[in-house]
C-alpha cells in the first residue's frame, strides 16, 4: 500500500472523458459529446485514430463484425473504415476543443495514426493496451513527438511491462510517460478490476515516469474514487451521451451525468486527502470547549 509522510501531498485529479468512437462515424455527434465533457467539467476530451487496413490483416478486414448488430458495414474492416475520422477532422475536432475550452488528445493504434496526430501536436498521445508492445508505433511516439505518452497496462504481462519501460528509458524519455491501470474488458465486473495495480504501478515505476493513471471500463463511479487515492491521479473514462446507443463501447461508458458526479467527487476527495495542519483544528475550537471530556 502507498503510506505518505506529511510532507507529501496529492496531485490533484485530471478526468479524460474518453469519447473514443462513441461518435458513431459522425463529427456532428463528436462535438456534441465534446460540448458534453466540457460542461462535466472533464479536462480533456479523447479520441481514437485507426488506419484499418494497415492495423488489419486481409482475413480480419474481410470477415464479418463479431457481433452484427453493432456492426457498421459489411465486415469488419468496413465497420472500422465507418468509424474513422480523417486527419483534418481530428483537426477540426482539436479546433473546436480550443474553442469550448477543453483539451483534445486521440489514441493511436498504428503507424500512420501516430505519425498523423504527431502533426496535430496534442498535449498527450495514449497507447492502447492493445498496442503497447507495438514498438515500431512506440519508436515514432518517442523519438519524433515532443508531448505526453500515456501508455495503458490491460493485457499487458510484466515482462512486457518491462520491456515498455526498458524502451522508453533508453531515450530518456520516462519524465513523459503516464501509465494506466487498467482491465480490458467492456464493461469490467468490479471483482477483476484489481485497483492495487494501481499501487504495484506507483511503487514500481512511480519514481521515474510523469504519473500514475487508471482508465475504468466498469459501471458507475463507486470505485474510482479508491483508484485516485491508491495514486492514479488521471482517471480516464468510457463517455457517451446515450448508454443504449448502436457499439460496443457504450455501455461501459459514463453519460454527462456521471461524468458530472464523477469530476465532483473526486475534486471532494482530493480537498479531503491531506494531513492535519495543526493538532487542533480552528473548526474544533468550540467544539473542544464545549465537549471534550475534562477530568476535575
Amino acid at each position: 500500500m502507498i503510506v505518505m509522510n506529511k510532507s507529501e501531498s496529492y496531485q490533484p485529479p485530471v478526468v479524460v472523458a474518453e469519447i473514443g468512437c462513441n461518435h458513431m462515424g459522425q463529427l456532428t455527434i463528436a462535438k456534441e459529446l465534446i460540448d458534453l465533457a466540457r460542461s462535466s467539467q472533464a479536462r480533456y476530451a479523447k479520441f481514437q485514430k485507426r488506419n484499418p487496413k494497415e492495423l488489419l490483416t486481409e482475413e480480419q478486414y474481410n470477415a464479418p463484425h463479431p457481433y452484427q448488430p453493432y456492426s457498421y458495414g459489411e465486415t469488419y474492416g468496413e465497420h472500422r473504415e465507418f468509424l474513422e475520422f480523417t486527419q483534418d477532422q481530428h483537426r477540426e475536432l482539436l479546433d473546436y476543443c480550443k474553442e469550448q475550452g477543453i483539451g483534445y488528445a486521440s489514441s493511436v493504434w498504428d503507424t500512420t495514426s501516430a505519425k498523423e496526430i504527431i502533426e496535430l501536436n496534442p498535449d498527450f498521445i495514449k497507447v492502447p493496451s492493445a498496442c503497447n508492445v507495438h514498438f515500431e508505433m512506440l519508436e515514432i511516439l518517442r523519438d519524433e513527438y515532443q508531448g505526453d505518452i500515456h501508455i495503458s497496462f490491460g493485457m499487458t504481462t510484466e515482462e512486457e511491462q518491462d520491456q515498455i519501460i526498458s524502451f522508453f528509458s533508453e531515450r530518456n524519455t520516462l519524465p513523459r510517460l503516464v501509465l494506466y491501470a487498467c482491465t480490458s474488458g467492456y464493461p469490467v465486473p468490479f471483482e477483476d478490476v484489481n485497483l492495487l495495480e494501481i499501487t504495484s504501478l506507483k511503487q514500481q515505476y512511480g519514481e521515474k515516469v510523469k504519473a500514475i493513471g487508471f482508465s475504468g471500463h466498469h459501471l458507475g463511479i463507486a470505485i474510482d474514487q479508491a483508484a485516485f487515492t491508491l495514486g492514479a491521479t488521471w482517471i480516464e473514462r468510457h463517455f457517451t451521451k446515450n448508454r443504449t446507443w448502436k457499439g460496443t463501447d457504450h455501455a461501459a461508458s459514463l453519460e454527462p451525468g456521471g461524468l458530472q458526479k464523477l469530476v465532483r467527487d473526486l475534486a471532494a476527495t482530493h480537498k479531503a486527502l491531506h494531513f492535519k495542519p495543526q493538532q487542533i483544528l480552528a473548526i474544533e475550537e468550540a467544539q473542544r470547549k464545549k465537549l471534550k471530556y475534562r477530568k476535575s
